[in-house]
Parts: C-alpha cells; sequence; structure tokens
C-alpha cells in the first residue's frame, strides 16, 4: 500500500546521509521533498502542513548527535511523526467481561463492512469471546446471505431476523436474545450507501441510540483516496464514531488518506484489514507501520504471525535439522505451508528489516510456490530424505507427475541446497552471537524453533 510514499521518502533519506553535516538549508529542502512525497501519497493537505512545521521545528532544533549520522536523526524526526500522526499508541477495543458488548460497524458500501464483521467476529472468538453476529443492512440484497456465510465460516451464529425491514427493531431483538445467551461480544453490521445521505444517518442514528454501543467503528476503504478522509469527518460530525478499522491494506493505492484519517477525525485507527482471508484482521499499531512505510521491516508483527500460524515444535525440529546438516526436502515443504499459512508471501517478507525493498524488486510470482509443492509431491519419501539418489531417470519421472519439466526439477534441487546454506548461515549468527550474550549473563542458547526454514523457499532465490 505504502510503497511508493516509502521509495521517495528513502530517496530524500539517502541524499541527506550523503551529507557530512546537516544545515538548516539541507533540512528546509528535504521537507519540501518530504511534503511533496506526501501530498502524492494522497495524504490530506492539512495534515500535510503541521507533519511538515513539526518535523521541521525539531530537525532544526536538534543537536546533532556525536557519532550519528545526521540523515539518520532526520529519519528518526519523520518516523517519530509518522507514529503521532497516525495516533502515537495502539488502541485495543475496551470490552467488559461480563456484559453484551455491542460494536456498531458503519461505513460505506463496498468499504468492507460485512467482511470485517466476521473477521472481528472471528478475532474475538479466539480471543475466547462469546460472539453473535446481527445482520442489519436490509439495503443490499446480498448482505444477509453473505453474513450468514461469513458467520458459518468462522463458527458464529448470526441473527438474521427473517421477514423484518426494521434495523432497530432487529438490532434490539438481537440484544436480548444475546443477554440470554450469556453472548460477550454483538457485532452489528449496518446498512451503507454510495454517498453519504440523510436517510443514511437518521437510520443510524436511530441504531446507535438503541442499542447504546460500546464501540462505533468507522470502516473505511484504504483505498478510496481523499473521500475516505471526507466519509470519516461527516460519519464522525454527525453520528459520533470512537474508533475506525482500515479495510484493502493489502492493496496497491498510495494510501496516504489512511495516515490522515486520524489526525482529521481525533479518533483513533483500531484495526485493520491486511488480506482477504478471515485471519487477516490486525491490530492497528502506528509504530509498526510507520517502520514498514520507511522500509525498516516490522519484526514484532512478524513474529505474531509465526506464533499464531507456525507449530513451534515442528519448526524447532527442522531447525534443529537444518543446523546439523540433516534437513530434506518433507521438512522443507512442511514448513513452507506453515509460512504460506502467514498470508501473502512478499508481505511477510517484506517485514523483515532490510529485506523490503528488495523483495519489491525481485520478479517472483506467488504461483511458484505451488510449483514447488507440487514437485515435492512428485517425489518418493526417499528422494524427498535423500535428494542425492534423484539420477536422470527419476528427475523425468518427477517433472511429468508435476506437469514440469526436467529444468525446472533441477533449478528446485539447486535452489534448495542454496536455501539451505543461506538459512545454516543465517542461523548460525544468530544463534552464536546469542549463545555468546547468554554465556555472558549464565543463561541458555536462543530458543530453538526462532527463525522457520521454510522462510525462504526455492524460487525466492535467482538462479545462479
Amino acid at each position: 500500500m505504502f510503497d511508493a510514499l516509502g521509495e521517495r521518502l528513502e530517496g530524500v533519506f539517502k541524499r541527506l546521509r550523503g551529507q557530512g553535516t546537516i544545515t538548516e538549508k539541507n533540512i528546509r529542502e528535504a521537507m519540501r521533498e518530504i511534503r511533496m512525497a506526501l501530498l502524492e501519497a494522497d495524504v490530506n493537505f492539512r495534515v500535510v502542513k503541521q507533519f511538515v512545521k513539526d518535523a521541521t521545528e525539531k530537525a532544526i532544533g536538534q543537536e546533532v548527535i556525536r557519532g550519528v549520522n545526521p540523515g539518520q536523526q532526520i529519519v528518526k524526526i519523520v518516523h517519530d511523526e509518522l507514529i503521532e500522526m497516525m495516533g502515537g499508541e495502539v488502541a485495543p477495543l475496551d470490552l467488559k467481561p461480563d456484559k453484551v458488548n455491542v460494536i456498531m460497524l458503519f461505513g460505506l458500501q463496498g468499504s468492507g463492512k460485512t467482511t470485517l464483521a466476521a473477521k472481528l467476529a472471528r478475532r474475538l472468538k479466539k480471543q475466547g469471546r462469546r460472539v453473535m453476529l446481527v445482520a442489519c443492512d436490509r439495503q443490499r440484497p446480498a448482505a444477509i446471505k453473505q453474513l450468514e456465510t461469513l458467520g458459518g465460516q468462522v463458527g458464529v451464529p448470526v441473527h438474521t431476523a427473517e421477514g423484518q425491514s426494521d434495523p432497530v427493531k432487529i438490532a434490539g431483538e438481537a440484544l436480548d436474545e444475546a443477554d440470554r445467551a450469556s453472548v460477550n461480544a454483538l457485532i452489528v453490521d449496518t446498512a451503507g450507501r454510495l454517498h453519504v445521505d440523510d436517510e443514511l444517518m437518521a437510520q443510524l442514528k436511530r441504531l446507535k441510540s438503541a442499542v447504546k454501543p460500546a464501540h462505533s467503528l468507522l470502516v473505511a476503504d484504504a483505498m478510496t483516496g481523499q473521500d475516505a478522509v471526507n466519509v470519516a469527518e461527516a460519519f464522525h460530525g454527525q453520528i459520533g464514531i470512537d474508533g475506525v478499522c482500515l479495510t484493502k491494506l493489502d492493496g496497491d493505492a498510495r494510501g496516504g488518506a489512511a495516515l490522515s484519517i486520524r489526525a482529521v477525525t481525533g479518533q483513533p485507527i483500531r484495526l485493520a484489514s491486511v488480506g482477504e482471508k478471515l485471519e487477516d484482521l490486525e491490530e492497528f499499531h502506528p509504530d509498526r507501520m510507520a517502520s514498514r512505510i520507511l522500509g525498516m521491516g516490522d519484526v514484532l508483527s512478524l513474529v505474531e504471525r509465526a506464533q499464531e500460524t507456525i507449530d513451534q515444535e515442528q519448526a524447532a525440529k527442522a531447525q534443529e535439522k537444518l543446523l546439523s546438516g540433516q534437513l530434506d526436502l518433507q521438512d522443507f515443504l512442511d514448513q513452507m505451508r506453515q509460512v504460506r499459512r502467514m498470508g501473502d508471501f512478499k508481505s511477510v517478507l517484506g517485514m523483515i528489516p532490510g529485506l523490503g525493498r528488495q523483495i519489491k524488486e525481485l520478479d517472483f510470482d506467488e504461483s511458484e510456490l505451488g510449483r514447488v509443492e507440487a514437485i515435492i509431491q512428485s517425489m518418493t519419501p526417499q528422494e524427498r530424505a535423500f535428494p542425492h539418489v534423484i539420477d536422470g531417470n527419476r528427475k523425468r519421472r518427477i517433472a511429468r507427475g508435476a506437469g514440469v519439466e526436467v529444468a525446472d526439477v533441477n533449478q528446485l534441487l539447486k535452489q534448495f541446497e542454496m536455501t539451505k546454506k543461506m538459512m545454516r548461515g543465517m542461523l548460525g549468527g544468530v544463534l552464536g552471537r546469542g549463545k555468546k550474550r547468554r554465556r555472558r549473563r549464565g543463561g541458555g542458547a536462543v530458543p530453538p524453533g526462532a527463525v522457520p526454514p521454510g522462510m525462504i523457499p526455492p524460487g525466492m532465490i535467482p538462479p545462479q
């Protein structure tokens, strides 16, 4: 989403790092470029003006720290200002454990409310809460059926009130049912329009007054540009919201409008949808997003995703086999499947510091991972365990079974060996440094499983 903005800012910082000393003139020139980069990324002009003013004042008043490149200090200032612009701190939902917490979702038609309702239901259910969905969108014909389908996928009941057309009555009935069933979170999917109008606002005001929600969340499409800011202002001014959920953050739009919503409304961005799958919903962390924009990676989010999707015991065993030189293709296939469950592969690797820009430049088709899987599955257990036994006849049989050329099998085997060497070197360095630090402190080694061996699969490494 923020690749173009990140690249523009990286260009500014690169020129600054080339300066032996930094002057007020350098700073003002850099800030002019940063201003243009933010405006081109569709950040609201009022927000850009305040951002540049604050960053310039801090940069000019900053003492140069001895031993630190002046350009790096500007990066730090811009990083801090980005965090501040997006809210400063994470703003989780505040749900009481002993009552029905109503969560109302507002937004225009097409913003992704219904899908986000299901994603939120899945997230809260995983946290151990009893959740119910309510279909209060009576405007869009397919909305009720869509919510029922999604509710079934996440294993959450859906209150549909067939035959009823008044959203206020539907929500009231759902509230009573939730109370009887000891539901902790009642998520209300409301109607949207293609634009903000009086009829929509009047209906939502009545609904909000009837259910008295714990949270009133605006669902905003991050790809709609400045209109997302205008919609946020309209909903907050007329109904009152206490948070924003951004959808389609995995898209390829400029994305700057998403950075403006917090500054314009004063309300925090609470959640972000980062993919099409129902598990692709995260708490919005301003500091992590700022790091992603500036190409610094996002290790914490990467670790959290890994902990949720990767079998740590299996990863630890694979890591031990890798270090001892015994990792085989079956181990690698198992690990690669687990890593793929973490989401879009390029976005996952982009969270690793220093890899973000390189991954973007790499000509990699994610369907290649499917080809790798097909080739390995066409092998016998013996061939997966001992790839060196694969001769010309075996390669031809494997290629026929996978629907590929023999050259593809050769390339996979070669890249698998390269991957093992690369990962062994990475792990050896990390674990070696960790052991030295822990010896000094009297502790053990870095826990196994810290780096999944399937993180860089064959196909991501260009052939030599």
